[in-house]
Protein backbone atom coordinates (compact mmCIF):
# COMPACT_ATOMS: atom_id res chain seq x y z
CA UNK A 1 0.00 0.00 0.00
CA UNK A 2 1.13 3.57 -0.68
CA UNK A 3 1.11 5.65 2.93
CA UNK A 4 -2.20 7.44 1.82
CA UNK A 5 -3.97 3.82 1.38
CA UNK A 6 -2.29 2.54 4.69
CA UNK A 7 -3.95 5.91 5.97
CA UNK A 8 -7.16 5.43 4.61
CA UNK A 9 -7.12 1.69 5.48
CA UNK A 10 -6.49 2.49 9.24
CA UNK A 11 -9.61 3.11 11.35
CA UNK A 12 -9.93 2.45 15.29
CA UNK A 13 -10.74 -1.14 14.99
CA UNK A 14 -13.82 -1.76 17.20
CA UNK A 15 -13.83 -5.73 16.96
CA UNK A 16 -10.61 -8.09 16.17
CA UNK A 17 -10.22 -11.48 14.97
CA UNK A 18 -9.34 -13.40 18.00
CA UNK A 19 -7.68 -16.45 15.84
CA UNK A 20 -5.51 -13.74 13.18
CA UNK A 21 -2.35 -13.08 15.19
CA UNK A 22 0.61 -10.79 14.25
CA UNK A 23 3.69 -12.65 13.47
CA UNK A 24 6.45 -11.94 14.92
CA UNK A 25 8.40 -10.79 11.61
CA UNK A 26 6.20 -7.92 12.27
CA UNK A 27 6.06 -7.48 16.07
CA UNK A 28 9.91 -7.00 15.57
CA UNK A 29 9.03 -4.71 12.93
CA UNK A 30 6.80 -2.60 15.53
CA UNK A 31 9.83 -2.76 17.99
CA UNK A 32 12.34 -1.40 15.69
CA UNK A 33 9.86 1.62 14.83
CA UNK A 34 9.46 2.40 18.07
CA UNK A 35 12.91 2.32 19.20
CA UNK A 36 13.34 4.72 15.83
CA UNK A 37 10.15 7.08 16.97
CA UNK A 38 12.33 10.72 17.35
CA UNK A 39 11.69 12.22 20.62
CA UNK A 40 12.83 15.71 22.49
CA UNK A 41 16.64 15.78 22.73
CA UNK A 42 16.79 11.69 21.80
CA UNK A 43 16.58 11.00 25.24
CA UNK A 44 13.95 8.29 24.77
CA UNK A 45 11.46 8.47 28.12
CA UNK A 46 9.33 6.31 26.89
CA UNK A 47 9.15 2.55 26.92
CA UNK A 48 6.66 -0.23 24.95
CA UNK A 49 5.17 -3.17 26.71
CA UNK A 50 3.70 -5.67 24.84
CA UNK A 51 1.00 -8.46 25.85
CA UNK A 52 0.46 -11.70 23.93
CA UNK A 53 -1.37 -13.41 27.05
CA UNK A 54 -5.14 -14.39 26.71
CA UNK A 55 -5.36 -14.91 30.45
CA UNK A 56 -3.64 -11.55 30.95
CA UNK A 57 -5.32 -9.46 28.26
CA UNK A 58 -8.93 -10.65 29.56
CA UNK A 59 -7.89 -9.38 32.88
CA UNK A 60 -7.53 -5.96 31.08
CA UNK A 61 -10.58 -5.67 29.68
CA UNK A 62 -12.40 -4.68 33.55
CA UNK A 63 -9.33 -1.97 33.83
CA UNK A 64 -9.54 -0.59 30.15
CA UNK A 65 -13.64 0.78 30.37
CA UNK A 66 -14.78 -2.58 29.63
CA UNK A 67 -13.22 -2.42 25.80
CA UNK A 68 -13.34 -5.54 24.73
CA UNK A 69 -10.32 -4.87 22.10
CA UNK A 70 -8.11 -5.69 24.77
CA UNK A 71 -9.01 -9.22 25.08
CA UNK A 72 -9.62 -10.14 21.82
CA UNK A 73 -6.37 -8.56 20.47
CA UNK A 74 -3.42 -10.26 18.78
CA UNK A 75 -1.18 -8.11 20.94
CA UNK A 76 -1.53 -5.40 23.48
CA UNK A 77 0.84 -2.28 23.39
CA UNK A 78 1.50 -0.51 26.34
CA UNK A 79 3.35 2.81 26.22
CA UNK A 80 5.02 3.98 29.45
CA UNK A 81 6.99 6.98 30.34
CA UNK A 82 9.92 6.86 32.59
CA UNK A 83 9.32 9.00 35.24
CA UNK A 84 12.64 9.11 36.77
CA UNK A 85 15.07 11.98 34.19
CA UNK A 86 17.82 12.50 36.34
CA UNK A 87 21.42 12.76 36.24
CA UNK A 88 22.17 9.47 35.85
CA UNK A 89 19.54 9.52 33.01
CA UNK A 90 21.12 11.88 31.01
CA UNK A 91 24.74 11.11 31.31
CA UNK A 92 23.73 7.44 30.10
CA UNK A 93 22.11 9.06 26.82
CA UNK A 94 25.35 10.75 26.29
CA UNK A 95 27.74 7.96 26.94
CA UNK A 96 25.37 5.95 24.31
CA UNK A 97 26.41 8.50 21.67
CA UNK A 98 29.78 8.77 22.70
CA UNK A 99 29.80 5.15 21.88
CA UNK A 100 27.87 4.94 18.93
CA UNK A 101 29.15 7.94 17.13
CA UNK A 102 32.60 8.40 19.11
CA UNK A 103 32.53 12.30 19.97
CA UNK A 104 34.20 13.39 21.88
CA UNK A 105 33.45 14.78 25.52
CA UNK A 106 34.43 18.31 24.82
CA UNK A 107 31.79 18.28 22.14
CA UNK A 108 29.23 17.12 24.43
CA UNK A 109 29.63 18.40 27.81
CA UNK A 110 27.81 21.41 26.86
CA UNK A 111 24.49 20.38 26.19
CA UNK A 112 24.85 17.63 28.81
CA UNK A 113 25.74 20.34 31.18
CA UNK A 114 22.40 22.42 29.82
CA UNK A 115 20.03 19.21 30.09
CA UNK A 116 21.32 18.21 33.67
CA UNK A 117 20.69 21.49 34.86
CA UNK A 118 17.23 22.08 33.23
CA UNK A 119 15.40 18.87 34.00
CA UNK A 120 17.12 19.42 37.53
CA UNK A 121 14.94 22.77 37.68
CA UNK A 122 11.67 20.73 36.19
CA UNK A 123 9.34 20.13 38.69
CA UNK A 124 7.82 16.06 38.54
CA UNK A 125 4.58 16.86 37.08
CA UNK A 126 6.28 18.88 34.04
CA UNK A 127 8.95 16.10 33.78
CA UNK A 128 6.17 13.28 33.09
CA UNK A 129 3.78 15.81 31.14
CA UNK A 130 6.99 16.37 28.98
CA UNK A 131 7.46 12.74 28.72
CA UNK A 132 3.71 11.67 27.81
CA UNK A 133 3.90 13.98 24.82
CA UNK A 134 6.90 11.46 23.76
CA UNK A 135 4.68 8.45 24.04
CA UNK A 136 1.85 10.12 21.53
CA UNK A 137 4.61 11.18 19.05
CA UNK A 138 5.65 7.23 19.40
CA UNK A 139 1.59 6.18 19.33
CA UNK A 140 1.35 8.32 15.94
CA UNK A 141 4.19 6.24 15.07
CA UNK A 142 3.28 3.19 15.45
CA UNK A 143 -0.45 4.00 14.20
CA UNK A 144 1.16 4.52 10.73
CA UNK A 145 3.63 1.77 11.03
CA UNK A 146 0.82 -0.47 11.52
CA UNK A 147 -1.15 0.57 8.60
CA UNK A 148 1.56 -0.16 6.34
CA UNK A 149 2.23 -3.24 7.27
CA UNK A 150 -1.55 -4.11 6.86
CA UNK A 151 -2.14 -4.72 10.59
CA UNK A 152 -5.08 -3.17 12.75
CA UNK A 153 -5.11 -1.23 16.08
CA UNK A 154 -6.83 0.69 18.16
CA UNK A 155 -5.11 3.83 19.85
CA UNK A 156 -7.08 4.20 23.39
CA UNK A 157 -6.41 6.62 26.99
CA UNK A 158 -9.79 5.33 28.24
CA UNK A 159 -7.57 2.99 30.82
CA UNK A 160 -6.89 2.90 34.44
CA UNK A 161 -3.14 3.50 34.36
CA UNK A 162 -3.58 3.42 38.23
CA UNK A 163 -4.63 -0.05 37.75
CA UNK A 164 -2.21 -0.91 35.25
CA UNK A 165 0.75 0.46 36.84
CA UNK A 166 -0.37 -2.29 39.64
CA UNK A 167 -0.61 -4.82 37.65
CA UNK A 168 2.53 -5.11 35.76
CA UNK A 169 4.25 -3.67 38.91
CA UNK A 170 5.55 -0.14 36.69
CA UNK A 171 6.35 1.84 39.41
CA UNK A 172 9.01 -0.40 40.71
CA UNK A 173 10.44 0.14 37.45
CA UNK A 174 10.09 4.00 37.67
CA UNK A 175 7.63 3.60 34.58
CA UNK A 176 4.11 4.52 34.22
CA UNK A 177 1.67 3.29 31.80
CA UNK A 178 0.02 6.45 29.37
CA UNK A 179 -1.87 4.72 26.44
CA UNK A 180 -2.96 1.70 25.42
CA UNK A 181 -3.15 0.17 21.85
CA UNK A 182 -4.38 -3.43 20.98
CA UNK A 183 -3.28 -4.63 17.45
CA UNK A 184 -4.28 -7.70 15.18
CA UNK A 185 -7.11 -7.78 12.44
CA UNK A 186 -9.95 -6.32 11.71
CA UNK A 187 -13.43 -8.84 12.32
CA UNK A 188 -15.60 -9.53 9.32
CA UNK A 189 -18.41 -8.03 11.13
CA UNK A 190 -16.86 -5.13 13.06
CA UNK A 191 -19.53 -2.32 11.94
CA UNK A 192 -16.90 0.15 11.67
CA UNK A 193 -14.45 -1.34 8.97
CA UNK A 194 -16.36 -0.08 5.73
CA UNK A 195 -17.59 3.41 7.25
CA UNK A 196 -16.21 6.30 5.30
CA UNK A 197 -13.83 8.86 6.86
CA UNK A 198 -15.44 11.94 8.36
CA UNK A 199 -12.19 14.39 7.80
CA UNK A 200 -12.07 17.86 7.15
CA UNK A 201 -11.87 19.63 3.58
CA UNK A 202 -8.00 20.01 2.84
CA UNK A 203 -8.94 23.80 2.35
CA UNK A 204 -10.02 23.81 5.83
CA UNK A 205 -7.40 22.37 7.96
CA UNK A 206 -3.95 23.32 5.45
CA UNK A 207 -2.56 26.87 6.43
CA UNK A 208 -0.23 27.54 3.05
CA UNK A 209 2.02 30.26 4.45
CA UNK A 210 3.69 31.93 1.59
Amino acid sequence: MSIIEALKFRYATKKFNTNKLVSTLDINTIKEAFNLTPTSYGLQPVKLAIINNKAIQADLVSMTMNQQQVAEASHVLVLCIDTKIDTEFIKTYFNNIKAIRNTPDSVLKGFRDYLISDFKNKSQDDIEMWATKQAYIALGNLLTVCATLGIDACPMEGFSAKDYNEKFQLEKKNLKSVLVMPIGYRAEDDFMADLKKVRKPLEEIIIDLN
